[in-house]
């Protein structure tokens, strides 16, 4: 199908002029508006793939028309057109939600150029959001297109259809769980139970009777009879959340689970068969915790058959405007707001941190923009909040902070530190501290020069580009400090 362009200006010569270029020059069919409510008369009755809108119009001008459009058809490029000289005014639209702007007069070439990067990005959209839909009819509730979640899915599809047991690894807050469930899904078990037991959130001893059952009689408060979550799961699977953080006796009866496929209800002398696939996670580094014999090496044996390793969010970055649209559309709905949408810099903005609560913390950012949002457009200062921030240090501190003497009042802080450190490979510890100093150092350097890169590396006394590395290292972003 050729894309579809409208151009709206009520210039009507201009308007011709331009449908002729683009039917001549771009394989795609023009339609023309001379006036706002004629625009979005074609956009109800259309499927359009870009708009050109002139800013100065009668009636409803080229701002109000942007507004409109970003209200009904947020997925909707829009390039807007300005008078040479009204450059700000064309980056206050940008501000707005425009994707461009061209200036009059401008050349066939330039225009060419940049309404065919403009159909680019409505192609991407589009098929980004095919990938997403059947995703999400195979996978559930993941969401994502960008190459780390296609080997997530991968892995998926792979292991699905079998019983084996698979150990979900990754940091907290990248969708453990939600894998968990696409896992059952397509699984030939999907009709029968899917049981998640949260397993830090119950204490050992009620854990083992909730996993198990009990017989009455078992102890003081067990007056009848109770299944366990292994019963209720019977023909199903079980989901095993964060099993790092289980003891040492939890363990023992689990691997009897693996290895024989029974169970022994608290105060039973009869095992009872259970016919039930595992799926555990953990946001821990098992083998640390086998070497410090916290866990037992022949039940991390049993249940790391299969892995499935998701990404942190700071490496699939291209996700999270798809993630972040899923988050408003269910927030907003749970907040009772009208659909909100996100600018264009709020998005930039999103995309550029380091995210170390992963989706989770993503989710927790938009539900406060939400509720801080004065219009209908979350910009940036509706999700700044306090884990964005960089802490920056006194002068005084600055200049005492890694002098471990004993005039230092961070003295103690700083043996504290190092103490806590102590129990990292050097390595770690070493990047750690790196990391730490140069957020404070870099920080507070582009706090003086309000986040001008190139005054900063001239303060630091280094090329601007072995600055920007740092920067990029470290995950430092200028745009903090502006």
């Amino acid at each position: 199908m050729k894309p579809h362009i409208l151009v709206v200006d009520d210039e009507q010569d201009m308007t011709r002029l331009l449908k002729k270029i683009f039917e001549m020059e771009l394989d795609c069919r023009v339609s023309m508006a001379f006036s706002g409510n004629e625009a979005l008369d074609v956009l109800e009755k259309d499927r359009t793939d870009l708009m050109l809108c002139d800013i100065r119009m009668p009636g409803m001008d080229g701002f109000e028309v942007l507004n409109q459009v970003s209200r009904r058809y947020p997925d909707l490029t829009v390039m807007m057109i300005t008078a040479f000289g009204s450059i700000e005014t064309a980056i206050q639209a940008i501000k707005k939600g425009a994707y461009d702007f061209i200036a009059k007069p401008f050349e066939q070439d330039e225009i060419l150029f940049r309404v065919k990067k403009a159909l680019e990005r409505t192609r991407l959209i589009q098929e980004n959001k095919i990938l997403n839909r059947e995703n999400a009819a195979t996978f559930g509730k993941l969401i994502g297109t960008s190459p780390p979640m296609q080997r997530v899915y991968e892995s998926i599809s792979k292991v699905a259809q079998s019983d084996v047991t698979v150990l979900i690894t990754g940091e907290s807050g990248t969708g453990k769980d939600l894998t968990a469930q696409s896992l059952h899904l397509l699984s030939p078990r999907h009709k029968n139970n899917f049981v998640p037991v949260n397993c830090p959130t119950v204490p050992e001893h009620i854990l083992e009777s909730e996993l198990f059952g009990y017989k009455k009689g078992a102890f003081t408060h067990a007056i009848q009879n109770k299944k366990g979550l292994f019963q209720e799961a019977d023909k199903g699977t079980i989901f095993l959340d964060e099993i790092g953080d289980i003891g040492p006796t939890i363990q023992t009866k689990l691997l009897r689970v693996l290895q024989e496929k029974e169970i022994k209800p608290l105060g039973d002398t009869r095992p009872v068969h259970v016919d039930v696939r595992i799926v555990a996670s953990t946001n821990r580094d098992l083998a640390q915790k086998i070497a410090a014999g916290e866990f037992r090496e022949d039940f991390f044996y049993r249940l790391n058959v299969f892995t499935i390793e998701l990404p942190p969010l700071r490496d699939r970055r291209t996700d999270i405007p798809a993630i972040a649209e899923h988050l408003m559309d269910k927030h907003c709905k749970k907040l009772n707001q009208t659909r909100l949408s996100l600018s264009p810099e709020a998005i930039e903005c999103l995309m550029e941190r380091p995210w170390p609560g992963n989706v989770r913390e993503l989710e927790n950012v938009l539900i406060q923009g939400i509720l801080n949002c004065d219009s209908d457009t979350i910009t940036p200062k509706d999700i700044e909040s306090s884990s964005f921030n960089i802490p920056l240090i006194s002068k005084a501190q600055e200049n005492q902070k890694f002098l471990p003497d004993s005039q230092s009042p961070q003295k103690d802080e700083l043996e504290d530190k190092i103490s806590a450190l102590s129990s990292l490979p050097y390595k770690e510890a070493k990047e750690q501290i790196l990391r730490e100093f140069n957020h404070h150092y870099v920080g507070k350097i582009l706090l003086d020069t309000k986040g001008n890169v190139t005054q900063a590396a001239r303060q630091c006394k280094l090329e601007r580009q072995a600055l920007q590395q740092i920067m990029k290292r470290f995950e430092i972003e200028a745009d903090r400090f502006r």
